[in-house]
């Protein structure tokens, strides 16, 4: 459990500075067409990030890794990473150049209703050519941690989101004030975060003396394997991120402020998601990439029945919170500057649309590293062109057909996440890496009750408060005793059913 709590305790100070950030941007630009512009221009370079970087780069380059550390061939193991290297410099520059160009049409595909309003498509234009760099430098540093997770080091890339969060409140706060267009500041500071995040890996690359020189070299039998393995998994490993880009293109389209409503909502449903979840999934990739589903089966199956335990564990409780407190933590957190009450309500709506689709967001997490690690990028990939129709389905359907907005969107995308889930434990089922006979009752029966205990807590609390016309000090101390005794109700009765085996549950 070490490495998981050093990713989950940076993933989580990451998150709290998130959440800083974006309470300092919020506050700055307010639900105004500035905060819509640069929140949806950030999401096509983290979309891509996501895709390429984070998901899909660790979810082929890893597995491929490891076999290459079975082999202990210094000569091909830095053959291998020197060819990865090279690639990379290689497609991210033109990729980046491409983008630069071409950035209208990148902003009419991604945020069409920006991109028939001058001043809109204008500002977005530029706002997104001085912030997709930033995809270059965060790539390479999503190499970089891919190959620190391999040899067991989590800790520098679970806190390098720290300096991203860090330079944003710092550009948010000291430098756009200054600006005729504080947007502007935003944009720089997303750049000058990606170059410091790349700099510090350098360190922990030589400490364990695998720092790669990029060579372009095709031959490479690693690297071809590799990019065999990419492709699909751009797709496969990005579902969430590919419903939320749509939820992105649907909200260019409705009422100036759905973005940055949308966006409060996925930043708190993103917490819960970084802590726990992407937590675990980082470390479960490579820890059964290292498992020989042949002669190590069983061992497979328990490390992976045990990670969803526990996300379900987190989950349930998370699900719960999110929706009874919804209204009294994007008050607690955004309610100043020019965020108004009106924000509040509607970013509260879209929370809890998405808050059903939490645990299985979370579950998400978990299960692909399953299909990765045994080199199947292609069965995640079917589910996601799956995820993917449905969600643009529903979108329409619920958004424009059905009138609900930007809370329509929310729902489906959960929708989406819950048949994706669905379909992924059916297929594992088949292959007889997940069993139903070891469905241990006891452990749902100690989630029901405390739910149950914790759900009354929260009903009671929250007809008893008013955290609207409450002050910013009495906000947080209401919600911190709100928080606090939620931990202690739920943590405390699963506690008590389970007994000895609460700890070796997660074993």
């Amino acid at each position: 459990m070490s490495s998981l709590s050093k990713v989950g305790g940076w993933t989580g100070i990451s998150r709290v500075f998130g959440l800083i950030r974006d309470i300092s941007t919020t506050s700055l630009l307010g639900a105004s067409i500035f905060h819509d512009i640069f929140v949806i221009t950030l999401k096509i370079p983290n979309m891509f990030r996501r895709f390429f970087a984070e998901g899909a780069f660790n979810q082929a380059f890893i597995p491929i890794y490891n076999d290459f550390k079975k082999s202990d061939n210094r000569e091909d193991i830095f053959d291998f990473l020197n060819a990865i290297a090279g690639f990379l410099v290689t497609f991210l520059f033109f990729f980046t150049l491409f983008v630069l160009i071409f950035a209208p049409i990148f902003i009419f595909i991604f945020a069409p209703g920006f991109y028939f309003d001058p001043v809109k498509k204008d500002l977005s234009v530029n706002i997104l050519r001085i912030m997709f760099p930033y995809l270059a430098l965060i790539s390479l540093v999503a190499f970089a941690g891919g190959i620190q997770n391999s040899h067991d080091r989590f800790s520098i890339p679970a806190f390098t989101p720290v300096i991203f969060n860090v330079c944003l409140i710092f550009a948010a706060v000291i430098i756009a004030p200054n600006f005729e267009m504080p947007i502007y500041a935003l944009a720089w500071g997303v750049l000058l975060a990606g170059f410091l995040q790349l700099l510090i890996q350098y360190f922990p690359l030589s400490t364990i003396n695998m720092l790669p020189r990029p060579v372009l070299n095709f031959e490479n039998k690693g690297l071809k394997k590799f990019l065999l393995l990419i492709m699909p998994a751009i797709l496969a490993g990005g579902i969430i991120q590919i419903n939320i880009l749509i939820d992105t293109i649907f909200a260019s389209l409705l009422e100036t402020g759905s973005p940055t409503w949308l966006y409060v909502s996925d930043r708190l449903i993103q917490f819960p998601m970084g802590i726990f979840a992407i937590a675990i999934g980082t470390v479960l990739l490579p820890r059964l990439s290292k498992l020989d589903v042949g002669s190590q089966r069983q061992k497979f199956i328990d490390t992976l029945a045990n990670s969803q335990s526990l996300v379900i564990f987190i989950g349930i409780p998370s699900l719960i919170g999110l929706v009874f407190c919804s209204e009294d933590l994007i008050a607690a957190i955004f309610l100043r500057g020019e965020f108004q009450p009106i924000d509040v309500f509607r970013s509260s709506n879209s929370l809890i649309a998405f808050s059903f689709g939490l645990p299985f967001f979370m579950l998400m997490k978990v299960l692909t590293p399953a299909f990765f690690a045994r080199k199947d990028t292609k069965t995640p990939m079917y589910v996601a062109f799956l995820a993917l129709l449905l969600n643009a389905i529903l979108n329409y359907v619920l958004a424009f057909v059905f009138n609900f907005g930007h809370v329509g969107l929310a729902i489906g995308s959960s929708i989406a996440a819950f048949v994706s889930v669905l379909i992924l434990e059916f297929i594992l089922f088949k292959n007889g890496l997940v069993y139903l006979k070891n469905f241990n009752y006891r452990f749902f029966i100690a989630i029901i009750l405390s739910s149950t205990a914790l759900i009354i807590f929260l009903k009671f609390y929250t007809a008893l408060t008013d955290f609207m016309i409450m002050s910013q000090a009495e906000r947080f101390l209401y919600l911190g005793v709100e928080v606090i005794f939620s931990i202690i109700i739920y943590f405390s009765i699963a506690r008590l059913i389970l007994g000895t085996s609460f700890i070796k549950q997660f074993n």
